[in-house]
């Protein structure tokens, strides 16, 4: 989804991400599917957190002041296989992960 269609998703990054991770499962869908993790990492980082229920969102838009955790649901490829990004409260690290892995 194109970030600059979606209303109150910036361009610019929020906070920062720390170290960069993934797991072996995430590593394996993007491959499969074709995903570009660097595209997600910056949706994740700019505002657009996928696909998260409105008082999620909410939490994230929170926790991006107050310092807590952060975490977007994307769902990738043709048979809608969700990955998770997690950025730590302490922005020292943002893991790609699927929810199984978690």
């Amino acid at each position: 989804m194109n970030s600059e269609a979606l209303p109150g998703v910036l361009l610019h990054p929020l906070f920062p991400l720390g170290r960069l991770l993934a797991t072996p499962g995430a590593i394996d869908l993007l491959d499969r599917t074709g995903t570009n993790a660097t595209s997600l990492l910056h949706r994740h980082q700019c505002g657009d957190f996928g696909d998260l229920c409105a008082s999620d969102v909410r939490a994230n838009r929170d926790a991006i002041l107050t310092g807590a955790r952060i975490l977007s649901c994307y769902e990738v490829g043709t048979r809608r296989e969700k990955v998770w990004v997690i950025t730590e409260s302490d922005r020292s690290a943002s893991t790609l992960l699927l929810p199984s892995e978690y």
